[in-house]
This record gives C-alpha cells, structure tokens and sequence, in this order.
C-alpha cells in the first residue's frame, strides 16, 4: 500500500474531497426537512427510503471526515497504516447494511430481514480487529476474499429480490412508471462492485480521484431514485377506489355487482364491469380496486390470472392496446386529426414511452410501424 497522507497534500484533491462531503450534506437535509419534491412533484416518494438515503449520506459525511483525521494525522496516535485499516473497517461495516437497507426499502411489496446482512460485516470487524491487533496485514488477502464473496451473495440476493418485486407489480398494478427499481438497482449494485476495487486496489492519485469523482455521481443518483420512485400504498382490501383513483362511476358499478363470488365467475365479471363498464381506462387502477369493482376479492383475481398465464399488468394493458387500435381505425375513418400521444392517453396509459414498450410487447412491432403498414 502507498503512503495515503501524500493523497490529502494535493489542494485540488482536498477541494473534490470536501467538495463531496458538502454535497452529501446538502442532499441529507433536503430529504430530512423538505417537505416537497423539487425533482418530481408529481410523484410522492416513499418515506422510509428518504429516510434510510439521509442516513447513508450522513455516513458519507462521517467517514470522509473520519478518513481525513486518521490518514493526515494517523501518525500522532501511532501506525498511520493501522488508522487506515481501523477507517476501512468501519466503512466495511457500516457501509454494507445501509446499502442493503436501501435497496430493500425500494421494494415496496413487504419488509425484507435486514439482521442477515449485519451478522456477514461481523467477520469482516473480527478480520479487521486482528489485522490491528497483530500490527500485521497478512489477514488482508483473507478479508478481500470474503469482502468479494459477501459481495457476491448480496448482489444474487438483491437480483432474485427485484424479480420478485418486479412480477408483484405486474400481478398488482397496470401503470408501472415511477415503480419500477431496476435502474437504480443497477446503479447500486455498481456500488458494490466499487466498493470491492476499493478494497482490493488504492493505488495512486488517478483511483483517488475516480473513488471522489464516483461520490458525486452516486450521490446525484440516488437522490434522484429517491425522488423518483413513488411511493405504493398497501394493496389491502380497505383500499378506497374512489380516493385512489377518482373513479366516480366505479362506485355505481360496484354497488350493482355481487358482494362475494367464487372463482368459476371472474372471467364473466371482468368481461361484465371491466371490459363492458371500460374501467380499463383508467390510469393507475390497481388489482385492489378492480377486484372491489367486479365484486370478488385479491386473491381469487391474482389466481384467474395465474390460471390464464398472464399477469394483471398484461390483462388490462392488452384491453387498452384493443382500445387503441379501435380509436385508431375510428379516427383514420373519419379523417379526424390526432397523434399516437394522444390517443395513447385516451387509452389509459400516463406516459407515451410506457405505452410504446406495452404496445411493442403485445403487437411485436413499434406503434409507427403498425402504423405504417395499417395505412398499406
């Protein structure tokens, strides 16, 4: 290993350096006392993830500050080398479980253990605690090695997690903008993998400053998931359809439907209120709210759509992809004026790009290509 406190006799370093440790500051008390969403207004993110990336940037802040007095004046409490070992074990320690505490607080469909992560960092503290005590950094290749195995583990947890998440939401909400984590996970996982060069190479003013320059990015990233994805209230059966999605003539529809039903039945209730009453127009409709609608509950909806091979999110965007295309035909017949955006809104969906993958999936072709050869 070099000789670090060369690192913090760079003026310019020190600047990039400090420079992070404001900007993480800055972001932690904007998500701990701004009320609103400067990013996204429209979209109400989930409290426990704002409140678990304040904590992590406060360690940002701790750990920069703790690094900058145990690397410049490391020498004035006896090894200089054992200071670093002593600020790398708790970043080690302290950085892993806040990590995972984020991206589990991203999935939104039930509360993930956390104690898992925390008992893996205790080898790594045990590790690290004789490397100082012995005076010795032998145990180094030794730490590398389960840093990168733990690494690992927690980056196949994390996958098997999200695909999890991602067909719950398929199974539960039509709209899936501003729900979806998988870009952030991506970004997160980096993370990880960043974390792993780090221990395994510090070699240089050039990975000194990468490490910085990643900060910022990392930062800027993860105030912009937090305030970007939006938060999902629980898919219950006291949810209220009327406040969730102002659908104002559900509430007739649903005062006429049966109060129970079996399963054998789901398939004419849905034909009956959703497709004949066009409740599939409406934007963000949840499998909660529709199950109340047609007069039966979650559980044996979910199941009409196992049963089906399909998923709730494919069910009502395929009757809104049908609807665009009868819209389509309608306007191309009467020489009436209007735009793929257009129509695509009157159908149902919020944006235009989540209509465009939805419409490419059940069509096999992209909207102006269909389009196009429609016209033939």
């Amino acid at each position: 290993m070099y000789d670090q406190q060369q690192v913090f006799s760079d003026s310019l370093y020190i600047m990039v350096f400090g420079g992070s440790m404001v900007f993480a500051l800055i972001a932690c008390i904007y998500l701990l006392f701004r009320r609103s969403n400067a990013i996204a207004p429209e979209v109400t993110p989930p409290l426990r993830l704002r409140r678990w990336v304040a904590v992590f940037f406060v360690v940002i802040v701790v750990s920069h500050m703790s690094w900058y007095i145990l690397v410049k004046y490391g020498h004035h409490f006896g090894d200089s080398l054992m200071c670093i070992i002593v600020a790398a074990a708790l970043d080690c320690m302290v950085l892993i479980p806040l990590i995972m505490g984020m991206l589990q607080a991203m999935l939104q469909d039930r509360r993930r253990p956390l104690w898992p992560f925390i008992l893996a960092s205790l080898p790594v503290a045990a590790l690290f605690a004789a490397t100082a005590y012995r005076n010795d950094i032998a145990l180094l290749p030794w730490i590398q090695c389960y840093f990168m195995l733990m690494t690992v583990v927690m980056f196949i947890y994390m996958a098997f997690a999200v695909r999890q998440y991602s067909l719950w939401l398929r199974n539960n909400y039509a709209d899936l903008e501003n729900k979806e984590v998988w870009q952030s996970f991506m970004v997160l996982a980096t993370c990880l993998l960043v974390l792993s060069f780090y221990i395994y190479s510090s070699n240089g003013m050039t990975f000194e400053y990468a490490v910085q320059v990643f900060d910022y990015f990392f930062i800027a990233i993860l105030l912009w998931r937090v305030e970007t994805l939006q938060t999902l209230k629980n898919n219950d059966d006291s949810d209220d359809i009327t406040e969730a999605t102002g659908l104002e003539e559900v509430m007739a529809l649903q005062s006429s439907a049966p109060q129970a039903t079996i399963p054998d039945n789901i398939g004419q209730l849905l034909e009956h209120y959703c497709e004949g009453g066009q409740l599939y127009l409406r934007q963000d409709i949840t499998l909660s709210q529709l199950s109340k609608a047609i007069g039966t509950n979650r559980y044996y909806l979910s199941q009409h759509f196992t049963q089906h091979d399909t998923t709730y999110n494919a069910y009502i965007n395929g009757l809104r992809i049908q609807h665009f295309v009868r819209l389509y035909r309608d306007a191309v017949a009467t020489n009436r004026s209007f735009t793929a955006q257009q129509l695509a809104q009157e159908c149902g969906f919020r944006s235009y790009s989540t209509f465009a993958v939805a419409f490419k999936q059940r069509m096999g072709q992209t909207v102006s290509t269909w389009m196009r050869n429609t016209a033939k």
